[in-house]
């Protein structure tokens, strides 16, 4: 599988979930500017929508969107439990999640690095999203992960989203149940593996 990422963004879940489920798979920067991969390749030839992550399968389909990606490499690796079984309801707290920091959190909080948008429409989206950081503050309370006892693939996601907090003028350390699970989960192996790939380190 080839992963194609811009560093520190949405798709670094992707990078994640790959080395947490020990996949084969290579990975290659976009400029999403240009359109460019660091290849030199039209990234608009791969993935026609534009943004990463995309993530090209064995035998040649390109998957997009993240939870989508997600999803499916959870759904490669069932014993690692990176998402419950599915038709479960941890399976569809799972999905819950997923969708949650995708709609939720990611669009909006993404939303603040745009330089075009006024600074009063951002204080008002920063009420919004921190009402939505409280309901997963209480969600993480008692420590631990999102569904069940080990970190699934909406963790991964969770804590990228974390991790763009203080570039938008947002604290971490408002949520201190939030700012605990962020340091749980960048402590673990993966993660500190996909942080140093993509130079975050």
């Amino acid at each position: 599988m080839k992963l194609y990422y811009k560093s520190g963004a949405c798709s670094l879940a992707s990078h994640i979930a790959l080395i947490e489920a020990g996949f084969d798979f290579t990975v290659e920067a976009v400029d999403l500017a240009t359109k460019k991969t660091e290849g030199g390749t039209d990234f608009l030839t791969i993935n026609p929508k534009g943004y990463i992550p995309a993530l090209v399968l064995d035998d040649g389909q390109v998957l997009t969107e993240g939870v989508a990606i997600l999803l499916y490499l959870a759904s490669q690796a069932p014993d690692l439990s990176l998402a419950p079984a599915e038709g479960t309801p941890d399976y569809l707290r799972l999905v819950e999640w997923l969708v949650f920091t995708a709609t939720e959190l990611h669009k909006p909080v993404a939303g603040l690095f745009n330089p075009a948008i006024p600074e009063e429409v951002k204080d008002l989206s920063k009420v919004t999203l921190r009402r939505r950081f409280e309901f997963a503050e209480k969600a993480v309370a008692p420590g631990g992960y999102l569904v069940g006892d080990s970190p699934s693939v909406a963790d991964f996601y969770l804590f990228t989203v974390l991790s763009w907090l203080p570039r938008v003028g947002l604290a971490l350390s408002e949520w201190p149940a939030l700012t605990a699970y962020y340091t749980r989960v960048g402590a673990l192996d993966s993660v500190q593996e996909a942080l140093k790939a993509e130079k975050l380190l």
